[in-house]
């Protein structure tokens, strides 16, 4: 049976960090991933890492941050001091033993077009990720064409993909070349919407096919755990943080049920 995992969001309504990595380990979860996004939050992503750790959670990975990604694809000063960013971010997770980071592409609904400088400066980010022993997953988001062409030209085996159901649903209406990532997805982040909009609900409370999208990744050889993006916030509010999480663990048994049925 695969095991289960979830996000440590700043995005929760109404709770601090700490109330949400409680609820989380209440609920059952052993695993989560964490925000690594260099924000002034309050606890910070270091005390965030330490606590959930104090509470027996294993870090699967982080998600680090995004802001000013589209410039990797520019001729810009910015783009070049994004190279060094993101490295100091990977040397601090692997000091902080995680294991693998998860990075955008691309952030909003435009981008420049993707190039062989951009390529260069993401072949940078990861030989050093290499050098050090971390991994490295591109995830889907909003514009297509950015996943393929990245992982079409950087072979690194710790290169690969995290899918992204929300985005998939969302921005590509479920169009995504599962079988060109064989082999290369290294993690996924599961969620759900009605479309056009990345809601980020419980699986089946929106309207993707669940029995398609786990089998598209059984297909395609996805090993890991089934790990759930949920937020607490809109019509969720109407249950606390703890019936919240206890519901997603929930959810992710009816998902390890169809991992073993489809």
């Amino acid at each position: 049976m695969r095991e289960l995992a979830v996000v440590i969001s700043n995005n929760n309504e109404g709770v601090t960090a700490y109330e949400t990595i409680d609820a989380i380990k209440k609920a059952g979860f052993k695993n989560v991933f964490i925000q690594w996004y260099d924000k002034d939050w309050n606890p910070s992503q270091e005390e965030q890492l330490a606590y959930a750790r104090k509470q027996g959670l294993n870090v699967i990975f982080a998600h680090l941050g995004y802001p000013n990604i589209n410039e990797i694809w520019v001729d810009s000063e910015e783009g070049e001091q994004l190279v060094e960013k993101y490295q100091k971010d990977i040397q601090a997770c692997k000091d902080n033993d995680i294991p693998m980071v998860v990075m955008h592409l691309t952030s909003k609904e435009k981008a420049p077009a993707y190039n062989e400088l951009g390529l260069r400066r993401i072949q940078e980010i990861v030989d050093y990720a290499k050098e050090i022993g971390v991994k490295v997953a591109f995830e889907n988001t909003k514009i297509k064409g950015y996943l393929d062409y990245v992982i079409g030209h950087i072979k690194n085996d710790n290169v690969g993909i995290c899918y992204d159901s929300g985005h998939c649903h969302a921005h590509f209406q479920d169009e995504f070349n599962f079988p060109f990532f064989q082999d290369r997805i290294f993690a996924v982040h599961l969620h759900d919407n009605k479309e056009g909009w990345d809601q980020h609900l419980f699986p089946f409370d929106g309207s993707i096919d669940w029995e398609t999208v786990i089998r598209n990744l059984k297909e395609e050889h996805y090993e890991g755990p089934i790990t759930m993006e949920l937020i607490y916030q809109n019509d969720y509010l109407n249950m606390n943080i703890e019936e919240f999480f206890q519901k997603g663990y929930e959810v992710g048994e009816k998902l390890q049920k169809l991992f073993e049925e489809v």
